[in-house]
């Protein structure tokens, strides 16, 4: 069973691109798992407490739970309309969450992990957690360019000074493998520099899961969200379930500390098992601008599957750059990156090929190698560790090495089938290979390939991507 995890994502405002991309890759990582005959847990989901979304549902008109169905509603249907096929879709509101949430800190209060304690500190609104003069830029939260507020409070503490040579260790020996390589480093670094123990609970916030033992304390957002991994797997009573833990969690690099600090120091607390690996992916600007509303550049993935198409959305998503860099989504080259290696690329040499073929009356003479191959093999092992533009730059090559071939040998000026038997056969079997290696990256197209050059009967069939 391999368990992967996408982060859950705030409910404060409709799903964009930034959330595609994540949710993408690891729907990618788990379809070549599934592929490859291996068992998966696929998990997505949404965040959804915490005092900014009592906020935003206000803003709206709505009671929190209204608006949070709204927006979780959302995010479903933009999952669906891009083809990712995740196994459990969980929510923070769920009712089974909730217990699990409130069975997991009743562990840690009695592994004596917690302790009360009155807190001062700099709040940020925004980020919906205590920042240090270190995290500060100018003075101002780095993601919100906002001064944080002097917050003095009672709440609940996780002693996680006591957990951090053991998290620390763990790391070093890759028993928690983080990467790319950068974010180990970086993660390292900040337990050398030493963290804090960090509040698990906030009075005062009504919309959010009340802790077990002190109804007047709420379940600070980021620990509540950070259980949904858990809660996901079964553990509504005992917390024991064939599941866990987690072999990926998939997570942006702004929630790094969170999931490679704090979460294992909990899980460790609370007896159970480390999640085996986190992949961080970056942050990237839309042409070569920051992604914001104010400049009307962000981009909604329904309507790149409205513009493109299920498929060619989901490629002009993952294709733009290596996961785990940052980089810059050529919004205004779409068109021409789809054309140049959808329409033109893959469409282009299927329908080329088939027609030959057609042509020269050998759809049922040529021999279609239905085996996974070296070629597919690799593709596949470059997505299984997340390299999938590495992957997607590897098929391109050899659809353009097809058509090299295809154009030093001419078989269209040809008059005889057996004079172009052979370049035929070699260009059905690399097609056939490129579909099977894009499975999961394209799968209604890659399916079609697959169909149209199966043993024994090639079909020409329907232009695969009209040029826009």
């Amino acid at each position: 069973m391999k368990y992967i995890t996408t982060p859950i994502y705030y409910v404060n405002d409709k799903p964009h691109i930034g959330h595609a991309y994540t949710t993408l890759v690891a729907d990618i990582v788990a379809r070549t798992h599934v592929l490859s005959g291996e068992e998966v847990f696929f998990l997505a989901g949404t965040d959804e407490h915490g005092t900014k979304i009592a906020q935003a549902a206000e803003k709206a008109g709505k009671q929190p739970q209204e608006f949070t169905d709204e927006i979780a509603a959302s995010f479903k249907e933009a999952w669906q309309n891009l083809g990712i096929e995740y196994n459990h879709f969980i929510r923070t509101t769920d009712t089974d969450h909730k217990k699990t949430a409130q069975a997991f800190l009743s562990k840690l209060k009695e592994n004596d992990a917690l302790y009360e304690d009155e807190y001062e500190g700099l709040y940020c609104n925004g980020c919906e957690t205590f920042l240090h003069e270190k995290d500060l830029i100018d003075g101002k939260c780095s993601d919100h360019k906002k001064e944080p507020e002097v917050v003095k409070e009672k709440n609940w503490f996780f002693k996680l000074s006591e957990y951090v040579e053991q998290v620390k260790e763990k790391i070093k020996t890759d028993e928690i493998i983080i990467r790319p390589e950068k974010f180990k480093k970086e993660v390292l670094s900040a337990l050398e520099q030493g963290v804090p123990d960090f509040s698990v609970s906030r009075p005062n916030v009504e919309w959010g899961i009340p802790l077990p033992w002190d109804s007047k304390q709420t379940m600070y957002v980021w620990v509540d969200a950070l259980i949904n991994y858990f809660s996901a797997t079964g553990w509504e009573n005992d917390l024991e379930g064939p599941k866990w833990p987690a072999d990926v969690h998939v997570v942006g690099k702004d929630i790094i500390k969170f999931h490679a600090i704090y979460w294992p120091a909990l899980l460790l607390a609370a007896g159970f098992d480390i999640p085996k690996s986190i992949l961080v992916n970056g942050f990237f600007t839309i042409d070569g601008q920051k992604m914001s509303k104010s400049l009307g550049n962000v981009i909604d993935p329904n309507e790149l599957v409205d513009a493109y198409g299920v498929d060619g959305a989901r490629y002009l998503i993952v294709s733009q750059f290596p996961f785990g860099q940052d980089g810059d989504i050529a919004q205004s080259k779409f068109d021409e990156k789809y054309n140049a290696d959808l329409a033109n690329g893959i469409g282009n040499l299927v329908q080329r090929v088939s027609t030959l073929i057609e042509k020269f009356e050998l759809e049922k003479s040529l021999e279609i190698n239905e085996e996974k191959g070296d070629f597919v093999s690799e593709i596949w092992q470059h997505f299984n560790v997340f390299e999938i533009f590495e992957g997607i730059t590897k098929i391109q090559k050899k659809i353009q090495d097809t058509d090299e071939l295809l154009a030093k040998e001419k078989p269209w000026e040809k008059e005889k089938a057996e004079d172009v038997k052979d370049i035929l056969q070699t260009s059905a079997q690399n097609i056939y290979e490129i579909g099977k290696a894009l499975q999961p990256i394209i799968p209604e197209t890659a399916t079609q390939i697959l169909k149209r050059f199966t043993k024994g009967e090639i079909i020409k069939g329907e232009g695969l991507f009209p040029r826009k």
